[in-house]
């Protein structure tokens, strides 16, 4: 690709490091099967100690791939998963990509409520699921559209030894498994799928410019909403991120997945750079120390993508407990704010390096990152990666630039920025500004911003309200939907207040009726049946008004600086 604007920051780049890539060719599918075949006595995924090496992993998806053809998934269908992070969720992910089929990710802790809205905004007809939502997904009305419902036991990839510790219910959901089996219409167990036979080799595999990945996001523009990646986008990011950490050898490497896969930061830093890799991606289905000091102890990551709050625990939990942390090589940290004080203990602990990066789910998602060097910049979401192009508009006007140095929205475009929202031209064209030039378009990002001499960037403020906790992304507007239902609340604003242990913590504004006495645990209860709990929140303030516009929009600003105010 040809890129004609100024990069003043490939001056700043660690040795090593391109410019610019070659576009990626294939699919996300050739390159796992590229590692199959580089690699195939290689542990590809380690799981409370239960390897699967890449050749296991490729007949695994295979196998998987007939399985879901047999079901009907076809070339262009969408296929929702919506499982932890489990050997099951990388076959599952990849089997649909074989098709040609869509992926469209979900958390699996989500409510009814929140899973039920995805779904109708998406309308697929297959989902793979684990079993503990499976009943969820069966009791949506049938004009959701799902046909088949693949049950999905994550125990059934532990060591037996592992789930008889853990004191988990094989047998329940062995029965469960069988009742859906034989009595639920439209069911089947993942045991059905990969007992199929191998897919044909002549059954065509996707192209690049094919959609892979349907990503849910709260976006620019606070409404949670489908990006539409293709492989190109995914393969692209993966290939920016390895150019990003040169001193990595391939094929030798360790990767754990702490974050979950359902999120872009976590499904492209350790899933698909992983598998780029040849690497041995370690999973976990959640964060828990007391889970990852004892592979740590074992075997240390070489890469560990995660957010600030989990580095500062990790760094806690490892020195109460006697745990060393030395041979941890590159942490990358994304999400939110990277302060000194989680990295000088990190750095300390490890030997190794903690750099912050940013990005976007509609950027597949990484679009900076410091340079893994003695250059990198503490309190900047550091370069633009290879074959990116930024710059920093004014937010009103958004086709002219600032003047070098000034602060304005960060506008970028580059091979892994996404092809739109799904189903959604309007709220697509809102985020795409023409260029000046006439060439690609560019994408708003919805930050403030500064790029100073050396090309970092520097993040000023948010354009779009959405909350950050813990790395997660909350839309105000779906937390203020669900509390506006509480009897008792006529009004309310929802905003995130600074954290020093999640980035942001959500907060609510509310105006009571009269003769209304608030009941912060009430609400919060209330809120839980509706919201997953890291969008609950942790303040419920009363108010007498909320701040408005002329026209009469909530100033969630000004709620949040009166909140911070006292």
């Amino acid at each position: 690709m040809t890129i004609t604007t100024p990069r003043p920051w490939l001056a700043g780049y660690a040795e090593g490091v391109p410019h610019d890539l070659e576009l990626p060719e294939g699919s996300l599918y050739d390159l796992l099967a590229t590692s199959v075949a580089e690699h195939p006595a290689s542990v590809a995924l380690e799981f409370f100690g239960r390897e699967t090496t890449y050749a296991e992993l490729g007949e695994q998806v295979e196998r998987a791939a007939e399985g879901l053809r047999l079901l009907g998934v076809q070339k262009g269908d969408t296929v929702a998963i919506v499982l932890p992070n489990c050997p099951q969720h990388i076959v599952a992910f990849y089997a649909v990509l074989r098709l040609g089929a869509i992926v469209i990710e979900h958390n699996p802790l989500y409510t009814p409520r929140e899973l039920r809205h995805q779904f109708e905004d998406h309308g697929a007809r297959f989902a793979i699921a684990w079993d503990n939502v499976v009943e969820t997904v069966l009791a949506f009305p049938a004009d959701l559209g799902v046909k088949h419902v693949v049950s999905v036991d994550v125990t059934r990839a532990m060591p037996f030894l592992t789930r008889t510790a853990l004191k988990l219910p094989i047998a329940k959901a062995r029965e469960s498994r069988a009742a859906l089996t034989s009595g639920a219409k439209g069911t089947a167990t993942w045991a059905d799928l990969v007992d199929a036979d191998r897919i044909d080799a002549h059954i065509v595999a996707p192209e690049a410019s094919d959609v892979a990945l349907i990503q849910y996001t709260s976006g620019t523009t606070g409404s949670p909403k489908g990006a539409t990646l293709t492989h190109l986008n995914l393969l692209a990011n993966a290939a920016q991120s390895r150019a990003w950490v040169p001193t990595i050898e391939r094929g030798n490497c360790v990767v754990y997945a702490v974050l979950p896969m359902f999120h872009a930061y976590g499904l492209t830093l350790c899933l698909t750079f992983a598998m780029s890799m040849g690497a041995r991606l370690v999973l976990f289905p959640k964060f828990d120390p007391d889970l990852v000091l004892p592979v740590i102890k074992k075997r240390p990551p070489t890469f560990l993508p995660a957010v600030p709050p989990i580095y500062d625990r990790l760094t806690k939990a490892a020195a109460a407990k006697g745990v060393s942390l030395e041979g941890i090589q590159i942490a990358i940290s994304g999400a939110m704010a990277l302060t000194p004080a989680v990295v000088e203990p990190w750095e300390a602990a490890t030997g190794g390096v903690l750099v912050e990066g940013y990005g976007l789910s509609e950027c597949s998602p990484v679009i900076s990152a410091n340079p893994v060097a003695g250059n990198r910049k503490a309190g900047t979401i550091g370069l633009p990666l290879p074959s990116t192009e930024c710059r920093v508009v004014d937010p009103e006007n958004p086709t002219a630039d600032v003047e070098a140095g000034g602060e304005g929205e960060l506008v970028v475009r580059g091979p892994q920025v996404f092809q739109g929202y799904w189903k959604k031209p309007e709220e697509t064209d809102a985020v795409f500004v023409a260029d000046p030039d006439g060439g690609t378009p560019w994408f708003r990002t919805g930050d403030i911003v500064s790029i100073d001499a050396e090309g970092f960037v520097h993040v000023v403020d948010r354009i779009k309200e959405l909350i950050i906790t813990g790395g997660f992304n909350v839309a105000p507007t779906e937390v203020e939907e669900a509390l506006r239902t509480y009897p008792g609340i006529e009004d309310v604003a929802v905003v995130g207040l600074p954290d020093e242990h999640s980035g942001e913590q959500v907060v609510a504004a509310v105006v009571l009726a009269d003769g209304q006495r608030l009941d912060e645990a009430a609400i919060r209860e209330f809120a839980r049946e509706r919201l997953t709990p890291y969008k609950v929140p942790k303040r419920i303030v009363e108010v007498d008004e909320l701040p408005r516009s002329l026209i009469g929009k909530v100033l969630r600003r000004e709620v949040r600086n009166r909140l911070q105010a006292g």
